[in-house]
């Protein structure tokens, strides 16, 4: 199986960055939406209607599948033979920038639901501010990944 791993590590890989392009963008755009939500949507009105079509078709369609697809290639990648240095620093910060990011994808679908019923509680710069949350997170799993610090 190991192996297997390391002939398609180059594969594994891209498909890897490939995935995670695509639950990032995600996770930056439905916090966005969620302040259009907060700010514009009246409950019930058309504008309501669409950005819960938008927000639900965005998480099942493309953040559901690039993070699972995300988690399963970065595993493949994590059991390939000789690519993680086990006694550096660099391995673990990733992997808690990672669980941080999947944490937000759990508080921003319970969130989609909560619009969904109608029962948002947060304003619209409270989404603004929670929208920084990814881009923390990538900066810290870049530099893990890149400087190996």
């Amino acid at each position: 199986m190991t192996d297997l791993l390391a002939e398609y590590y180059p594969w594994i890989k891209a498909f890897h960055i490939m995935a995670v392009i695509s639950w990032m963008a995600g996770l930056f755009y439905l916090p966005r939406l969620f302040v259009y939500h907060a700010e514009q949507a009246k409950n019930g009105d058309q504008l309501d209607s669409a950005l819960k079509v938008m927000e639900f078709k965005l998480l099942r369609y493309i953040m559901s599948p690039a993070s699972i697809a995300t988690w399963a290639a970065g595993l493949a990648l994590v059991f390939t033979p000789g690519i993680i240095d086990w006694g550096a620093v660099w391995p673990y910060t990733k992997a808690l920038g990672v669980i941080g990011m999947t944490v937000f994808h759990h508080w921003l679908m319970v969130k989609r639901k909560q619009f969904d019923r109608g029962e948002n509680t947060l304003t619209g710069r409270h989404y603004r501010m929670m929208n920084e949350v990814p881009t923390i997170l990538m900066v810290l799993i870049v530099l893990s990944v890149v400087v190996k610090f």
